[in-house]
């Protein structure tokens, strides 16, 4: 189920085993992910793309990260 959190629940979730995945462009996941972030960039994401990044374990949360410009 989808749901906003906050900087400290993801460490804590990356912590526990949460996958977190990042859907920046190429050049600003180079030059700007979190440090363990998977890259997967949000116009190539597919379900197909999406099983290859994260592989099959469907029960381990998943955290997705975009740039937030405000």
């Amino acid at each position: 189920m989808p749901e906003d959190v906050q900087h400290d629940r993801v460490q804590r979730l990356q912590a526990e085993g949460a996958s977190i995945v990042e859907v920046l462009p190429e050049d600003e996941y180079e030059r700007e992910h979190l440090a363990g972030a998977l890259h997967l960039p949000l116009r190539e994401l597919t379900p197909a793309a999406a099983e290859r990044v994260l592989g099959g374990d469907r029960a381990r949360p998943v955290v997705v990260y975009c740039q937030d410009v405000e």
